[in-house]
This record gives C-alpha cells, structure tokens and sequence, in this order.
C-alpha cells in the first residue's frame, strides 16, 4: 500500500522541511500539502522554491495539493472569506477560480499529480445553476491544469453538490474523461455512508482522506477513534480500478505524537487488509 499523509495536521502553522521530515518518519510515501496562506503560501516564491528544494532532495513527487479554501490566511476565528466556485454572485466565482489558479501554478516549481478541489461550501443546498456553475469551474480548471501535469480531483464533501451521486452525475453529463476524484471516506460516512459512497465513485478514484468520526460532525479523528469499520473500508479500496494512496488527512493535536500516530494507523490498514 502506498502510505500518504496531509499537511492539513499541521494547518495552523508554517508548512517547513522539519515538518515534511516529520510525515516521513511516520511512514509517509506521498504528500499532500493543504493550500492556506498561514500554512504553505502557495503566493509565496520563496516557499514554494524551500519546499520544491526538500521534494528535489528527498528524491519525492509531491502527490497533490488541497485547493484553497480561504484567499487570506485564516486564524480561526472564522473572518477569513470562503472561496467558492459556485457563488451565486459571478464577481466572487471569479475571484474563486483566480485563487485555485495561483495554487496550480505552484506546478512550475513544485511538481505536483493531483489538485483536490471542494464544489461549494460546508451544507451548500444544491440547485441547477450551481450544478452548471460547478461544471463551468472544472472545465475551466482542467484546462489550465492540464499543460501543468496537474489532473483536477473533486471531492465528496458534506453539502448537496458534492454528494457522491452528484460528482458522478457531473463527471457524467460533462463527459470529463480526465478528471478524478478524491474518496474521503470520513465525509462519506457521516453522508449516504461508506460503501454507497465508494460504489459511486469507485471508477474515477485517484486519491483518498482518510479519516474517523462518530457520524456526528467532520472530526478528522485518527482512524480507530471514531466508528467507522477499516476492514470494510479496506475491502472496498482494495477493488478501485485505480489503486489510490492511503492518505491521512488528521485535525492537528500538538499533545499527540505525530509520528507514532501515523505509524499506528498505516499498522492498523494493514492489519485490516490493506491493498497491495
């Protein structure tokens, strides 16, 4: 299995070489950076040139990068504006895809395969014109990916437009035959359910989030706190035509060891029957 790990259990600070050596050490084989200004400044040449250095040093790709959620750093406090590319008004869509534009051009420094990308925000409600704007922005964001060597993954997250059964309607009516998607399967467990999910997007899966919740709320617990069962999950991945990495993607805990952490839950994929 290929062991791949976010940068996202980092997000509230500075995305830097000890930090990647950390992922490693903890078994990771591929990466994926989340894209927040606080975190890894993809407007940042300097940044992206320090991390572009230790993928060329490590003898690494970078697997992908989580498309921003936010154009100015978050804090926290919930004040940062949300990008999203099926905004009811034109002005904020286009400010939206500008954003996601900059994040791809990071490919020019920083090789990277996959671009993960949310449709709408956390519980938007679906209608037609957000279903044809949502089409509109992955057209518009696989043309410029592609030249780039960047494939446009889409996500099932929790709202209306992104739906597993939705994301497959899309890629189907569009006819995108060079777009994928990431299977997050804490989200798909909290949604229409895990093995629903999957069975719906299994044909297009490229990448995962792996993650563990109580069917609650979106908790990114490491997997085994929550109760979602890993060796259903495993079965289920071990049957996608593409085989994806194994990527944790983890709410950040300075008390937890890290490392030790993702050690653990890798062990506990195995262990659960894992594809190889």
């Amino acid at each position: 299995m290929l062991r791949g790990m976010s940068s996202y259990v980092f997000y509230r600070g500075r995305v830097h070489p000890g930090l990647l050596d950390q992922m490693v050490r903890g078994g990771a084989q591929a990466i994926e950076l989340f894209a927040a200004r606080q975190h890894f400044d993809y407007t940042s040449r300097e940044h992206v040139r320090e991390l572009a250095a230790w993928f060329r040093d490590n003898n690494m790709q970078l697997h992908s990068i989580h498309s921003p959620m936010h154009n100015e750093p978050d804090t926290g406090r919930g004040t940062a504006p949300a990008l999203n590319v099926v905004d009811p008004e034109k002005r904020m869509r286009i400010e939206a895809m500008d954003e996601i534009k900059r994040t791809i051009e990071v490919a020019e420094q920083l090789p990277f395969r996959f671009l993960v990308q949310h449709l709408g925000n956390a519980n938007e409600s679906f209608s037609p014109a957000k279903f044809d704007a949502a089409m509109t922005a992955v057209e518009h964001l696989r043309a410029f990916a592609k030249p780039l060597g960047v494939m446009v993954l889409l996500e099932n997250i929790p709202n209306e437009l992104s739906s597993a059964e939705k994301l497959a309607e899309l890629l189907h009516v569009a006819h995108f035959t060079d777009v994928g998607f990431c299977f997050d399967i804490g989200h798909a467990h909290i949604m229409d359910g895990v093995r629903v999910s999957f069975e719906m997007m299994k044909e297009n899966i490229r990448s995962t989030h792996l993650h563990d919740n109580n069917q609650d709320r979106d908790a990114h617990l490491w997997p085994g706190e929550g109760s979602i069962q890993w060796g259903d999950a495993m079965e289920l991945l071990r049957t996608a035509p593409h085989m994806p990495p194994l990527l944790l993607e983890i709410e950040g805990d300075e008390k937890v060891n890290m490392t030790e952490k993702m050690a653990e839950a890798f062990n506990k994929f195995e262990k659960a029957g894992a594809p190889v």
